[in-house]
């Protein structure tokens, strides 16, 4: 259906530090087997301590990595590093902040809120929808049937589960 592959597609729309970082997400290559692989796991638990990490560098640098990236990025580059941090210290967090983005405003950004509800609905939409109440106050569910209607708020309030 696609003349592209993804990569072909990124190298083809972008360049440099941004290109590279979207080929290496792209990348993102991982085991869908059930082998379980103890070294593997040992791994994941050291990414468990990623917040240390951020921390760490607070302390040795005097501000945090968000403000280092703002100071020493700019344009697309700098976008896409504050969301891998922000995704890798906070999953829930950043994932609400993209759906109210979508929602917020004249007009909604459909595309963002299908995809973000739909690839998170078995994953972890619970745990957004937490986030989502802590950050603004009021229910994703509250939000969604306020900016949708019709069959697709139904579809869009049925993934989303519930009104906390």
């Amino acid at each position: 259906e696609f003349k592209k592959t993804l990569e072909e597609a990124i190298r083809s729309d972008t360049s440099g530090h941004f290109q590279r970082l979207l080929i290496s997400l792209a990348q993102g290559n991982r085991d869908e087997s059930t082998n379980v692989d103890m070294a593997t796991v040992q791994s994941d638990v050291q990414l468990v301590k990623k917040n240390e990490v951020f921390s760490e560098y607070q302390r040795m640098c005097n501000r945090d990595i968000e403000k280092s990236i703002a100071r020493e990025m700019s344009g697309d580059l700098e976008h896409g590093m504050l969301a891998v941090v922000k995704c890798l210290k906070n999953t829930p967090a950043f994932f609400a902040e993209r759906l109210h983005k979508a929602m917020k405003g004249a007009g909604t950004k459909d595309r963002t809120l299908i995809r973000i509800m739909v690839s998170r609905s078995e994953v972890d939409l619970l745990d957004i929808r937490q986030e989502y109440k802590r950050m603004y106050g009021k229910s994703l569910y509250t939000d969604i049937t306020g900016d949708t209607s019709g069959d697709y708020r139904k579809i869009l309030l049925k993934l989303c589960g519930g009104n906390d």
